[in-house]
């Protein structure tokens, strides 16, 4: 039994490549040696000392729900439309900006629209860093965990926006389709509208839960052409299907699957109006289902025309994404990640909690196969939570030093032509191997029009 877990006191394990890529330092002097991408991740990472009354991954967890800390982020939303008419429909986007009075009793705390003037006159040729975030299941930028990392960020310049789902954080859908695991098409748009408005502004992004999830697999789909100069993932489920399969198989798990499950079916009821629209969806089916993966099979395999939720899950999941990444990616992650642990103390609360990221889903082997990934995991932290005893979130210090460090202290353009040198070698390699392994080639030709 590991008794320091009583303590507060989490291991960290770095799972990565032998030979992580080399960090190019600004200012660089040719005789001095290179740090690498695992150098950096541990220079980051700071000792993980947590509350010692939240001794397990449910604690930690259900402490989400109920701890009371407040991180003031004030935001101004604009409403994008899909330029692809593949992927039609609506999507609000939430920047960060400066303190103001007034609110919208429509929109999240803190929270209220661009007027439109405002809005065309958004780009800049300043080079501040700007992050992209993407949230969990159910999420939006209004969601403390998220807030945790920002606030470093934005006091120390940086730019932000949370790019949220569709359907989220009181956002409207104009047609028959929610978001799902692989719908990195909104998170496209917005980095090239991004680039082309700011453009001397480095692009970073962070997702979280399903939106880490997500963001990997936008990672892997840009490949050595991603507009992103490095990101970061926190509780990542990774691999759909056996998180999926953990929350079935205990009673605790069932729980967890059905409070996911409710707040799903709470969006779902939320935008009724647009989703009835759709033929492909059985209005009294979905409203019968208690269970994630029963809202999944009922709606999302239906919507997207994926036969079942297994085949949803196996097509969505970012596992083999991760081999395709061709930019600096810091995952965080928790071992003690609750569903699927063998853990005997299980405290419950009726609350929304987020999407459940199960250690036998995290790809360690995949980590070891791309030098462009570190995996950082603690053997305590809960799924989002990491709780100290002071109320903070021991994740928010790695996440926000990875990505300040990077911005401040590395040659990014040098960093740039490291992957097209890469992604060179790797084509020379498979030109000359018998076969060859694509992690990105997907099961399901998407055609969401109804």
């Amino acid at each position: 039994m590991d008794i320091g877990r009583f303590f507060g006191y989490a291991s960290i394990s770095f799972h990565n490549h032998p030979s992580t890529i080399a960090l190019p330092p600004k200012n660089n002097n040719p005789e001095t040696e290179h740090p690498t991408l695992l150098d950096l991740c541990k220079n980051v990472t700071p000792p993980c000392r947590l509350n010692p009354l939240l001794f397990n991954g449910h604690l930690q967890t259900c402490w989400t729900a109920v701890q009371s800390q407040d991180i003031p982020i004030y935001y101004k939303r604009h409403v994008f439309f899909a330029e692809d008419p593949a992927f039609a429909g609506a999507f609000a986007v939430d920047f960060v900006v400066k303190p103001y009075e007034g609110k919208d009793e429509s929109l999240p705390p803190r929270t209220t629209f661009y007027k439109d003037a405002e809005f065309q006159d958004i780009g800049s040729r300043d080079n501040k860093p700007m992050l992209v975030v993407l949230h969990g299941l159910s999420g939006g930028s209004h969601e403390i965990y998220l807030r945790s990392v920002l606030r470093p960020l934005v006091d120390a310049g940086w730019e932000a926006c949370v790019v949220n789902s569709r359907g989220c954080a009181r956002s409207k859908i104009t047609t028959g389709v929610l978001y799902n695991a692989r719908a990195t098409w909104d998170m496209r748009q917005v980095v090239t509208w991004l680039r082309m408005k700011f453009p001397d502004r480095p692009l970073f992004g962070i997702g979280y839960s399903l939106g880490a999830n997500i963001l990997v697999n936008y990672l892997g789909e840009e490949g050595e052409n991603c507009l992103l100069r490095a990101a970061v993932v926190c509780s990542n489920p990774w691999n759909l299907e056996a998180g999926s399969l953990a929350l079935q198989r205990t009673w605790l798990g069932l729980v967890y699957s059905k409070t996911m499950g409710a707040s799903m079916k709470k969006l779902f009821e939320d935008h009724i109006d647009e989703i009835s629209k759709n033929p492909r969806v059985n209005i009294d089916k979905v409203r019968k289902i208690k269970y994630l993966h029963e809202f999944d099979r009922e709606l999302q395999g239906p919507t997207w025309g994926y036969p079942s939720e297994g085949a949803y899950y196996r097509d969505a999941s970012s596992c083999d994404s991760l081999l395709a990444v061709r930019i600096p990616l810091f995952a965080i992650h928790a071992e003690d990640d609750p569903v699927g642990s063998r853990e005997m103390y299980a405290f419950w609360i009726s609350a929304q909690l987020p999407q459940i990221a199960v250690k036998e889903a995290i790809p360690f082997q995949e980590f070891k196969q791309n030098p462009f990934t570190v995996l950082c995991s603690t053997s305590l932290g809960g799924h989002l939570s990491w709780f100290e005893t002071g109320g903070e979130r021991w994740f928010a210090k790695p996440a926000s030093r990875f990505l300040m460090k990077v911005a401040q202290d590395i040659d990014l353009d040098t960093l740039e032509k490291t992957k097209v040198q890469t992604a060179e070698t790797k084509a020379n390699m498979n030109s000359k191997a018998p076969a060859s392994f694509d992690p990105m080639r997907r099961k399901l030709e998407i055609d969401i029009r109804v």
